[in-house]
């Protein structure tokens, strides 16, 4: 027998209208938030920065690929990974399916990594992806967007993240948490090399031959681009979360 409050199916449809209004309310902010974001002020970017892809060396405008619009998902691969962030891979599954839309639409969607580019193809086999995956290894991109610290910064305790400074140093001895141990050691790894790089998403202009950033989000701004967030968020138990659950679609015991 359920705990969950039970009632008739008139009671049921009563509870449903008044939600739905919240549901009509959040929607409708939904699109006044995208038209702040899209009213942002677009910043010029006159920094050269090469990126290594399947098709050779790229620049900025180059990943463009003939479209005006660019949108760019910081993949977490540093380059002492041995695969692919979980968390990012989840995210990820959801990409093939909306590149050729995108594509026809005017945005070229891109995943940009600081790994070497033959770890990401190798990965990119493992996990059966065809997105355009490119490596900004030995660049100051995912560092200039604000996805990657260096050593110094991590270990002075402040870095700047999700628009605000933030002490990342690793837990004192004794209080790790074991849901970020595991984690790290996903990818191969301990904490302070994986949380290095960070996950996130910007987006970009082209026009007249100029680049413009126009946004990024990170942390919590991203649940929108994790498709099985946004199934469990309408499931009867939610997220239902105790902790890091999520594997690789390869890692499951059963599909």
């Amino acid at each position: 027998m359920t705990t969950h409050k039970t009632g008739t199916r008139e009671e049921w449809l009563a509870a449903r209208l008044e939600l739905l209004e919240a549901e009509k309310e959040l929607t409708r902010r939904g699109d006044a938030l995208a038209r702040q974001r899209q009213e942002l002020p677009w910043v010029r970017i006159d920094k050269e920065y090469r990126f290594e892809t399947d098709k050779g060396t790229a620049s900025l405008a180059d990943l463009f690929e003939g479209r005006s619009q660019l949108l760019i998902y910081h993949f977490m691969f540093g380059p002492e990974y041995k695969a692919g962030c979980p968390s990012c891979s989840a995210i990820a599954d959801g990409f093939d399916g909306s590149v050729v839309h995108l594509a026809n639409h005017d945005v070229r969607l891109c995943a940009v990594s600081r790994a070497p580019l033959a770890k990401l193809q190798a990965y990119k086999r493992r996990m059966g992806w065809s997105f355009p995956w490119a490596s900004s290894f030995d660049s100051d991109f995912n560092h200039d967007f604000g996805v990657a610290h260096t050593k110094e910064e991590w270990e002075s305790g402040v870095v700047e993240y999700n628009f605000r400074p933030m002490d990342v140093r690793p837990p004192k001895a004794g209080e790790e948490n074991p849901a970020l141990t595991e984690m790290a050691a996903s990818v191969g790894t301990d904490w302070p090399k994986y949380r290095r790089e960070g996950p996130g998403m910007s987006a970009f202009a082209l026009e007249d031959g100029v680049v413009y950033h126009t946004y990024s989000t990170y942390e919590r701004g991203l649940d929108v681009l994790w498709g099985m967030y946004q199934w469990l968020d309408r499931a009867p138990l939610g997220r239902n979360e105790t902790g890091f659950w999520w594997r690789r679609h390869d890692e499951y015991d059963s599909q």
